[in-house]
């Protein structure tokens, strides 16, 4: 992934979540409920997003990459 110097805002992450919510895997989502309910740093806010970003178009090993860092982050919260 490449890097982006946009700064994404919770809505923002919320927003990309809602649209590639059907394509992560259904343990994942009370994560994401636990995450959306707490206050994060911006770098956090941005690492999120970026993995969502385009996940439904990720190949298999680029999909599993990014669910073990989605599931990293999210329950070390």
């Amino acid at each position: 992934m490449s890097e982006c110097k946009l700064n994404h805002s919770l809505e923002d992450v919320i927003s990309k979540y809602e649209s590639q919510a059907a394509f992560l895997p259904e343990e994942m989502k009370p994560l994401f409920a636990q995450f959306f309910a707490k206050e994060h740093t911006q770098e956090i806010l941005n690492e999120v997003f970026h993995l969502l970003k385009k996940y439904d178009l990720a190949t298999e090993d680029e999909k599993s990459e990014r669910t073990n860092r989605l599931n990293m982050v999210l329950e070390n919260l």
